[in-house]
């Protein structure tokens, strides 16, 4: 494809991060739902699908856009439902550029649906709604009146900085020391797509022991990632998330 290739810093601009995947998702399978989700809603440039390419890792995968203007607009697939997950999508944890404000996919299927988006590359028509997002689901969807930007069900806790995962891990997890790394990275790149992540800590033992901590850099990123990651299933458990007071966790006190 012409429209790839660049330098290292130009190809991060069109690189996305796309979290929540599961096993049976493919890469061609992935290329092609998100890719048809774009044209469907008029988030492409030009005809054609958007994403040359697509690799999957794990419980994650990464997708590379044509151009850096699809892949800001891209950001608003986050959310996206496919084969029974929600799709996280945003800015691969190496990515140092400007933030791109966007809204999610519920946000934008409003738009679309009240006319208020239309589609960018009138020559060409509007791709068939990609499985799993169907004309039915699509037309209960509530029209919102503009992008809410706001994160959907922030708790009405105190909001700090720090965000608490709980019933992500097991004692099993933290013992062996491979799996333990490779839950810190992936941890690191799917919960980088919610904002700046400071840091990030998995005590091993004590009080903290299978939980994970998450520091960002402002309680509205925080409070993203709350909204993104309560409720989610993993591994058949139920996380839950939450805000976690600054002093405790400047003094690794992780107790409740």
């Amino acid at each position: 494809n012409g429209l790839g290739g660049g330098s290292a810093e130009e190809k991060l601009n069109r690189e996305l991060f796309i979290g929540n995947t599961t096993p049976e998702m493919t890469e061609a399978m992935l290329r092609d739902f998100l890719g048809r989700a774009m044209e469907q809603v008029g988030l492409t440039r030009m005809p054609g699908n958007p994403i040359v390419s697509c690799r999957v890792s794990g419980k994650f995968a990464f997708v590379e856009l044509r151009t850096k203007e699809e892949a800001e607009n891209a950001l608003n697939l986050n959310n996206i439902p496919y084969l029974g997950a929600s799709l996280r999508v945003g800015r691969p944890s190496k990515y140092t550029g400007p933030h791109t404000p966007h809204g999610n996919w519920e946000d934008i299927l409003a738009k679309f649906m009240s006319g208020e988006l239309q589609l960018n590359n009138a020559a060409s028509a509007p791709a068939p709604p990609p499985p799993n997002v169907a004309a039915p689901a699509m037309a209960q969807m509530p029209v919102a009146p503009a992008m809410t930007m706001a994160p959907a069900a922030v708790p009405a806790a105190v909001p700090t900085r720090v965000v608490e995962l709980k019933q992500m891990l097991t004692q099993q997890d933290l013992e062996d020391d491979e799996e333990y790394n490779d839950i810190l990275e992936d941890t690191r790149d799917e919960c980088s797509s919610f904002g700046t992540l400071k840091n990030i800590v998995i005590p091993r033992s004590g009080a903290g022991a299978t939980k994970i901590f998450l520091e960002y850099l402002s309680a509205e990123d925080a409070g993203k990632a709350i909204a993104g990651l309560k409720g989610r299933t993993f591994d058949g458990r139920q996380v839950g998330a939450t805000y976690f007071d600054e002093i405790k966790f400047a003094n690794e006190d992780y107790s409740d």
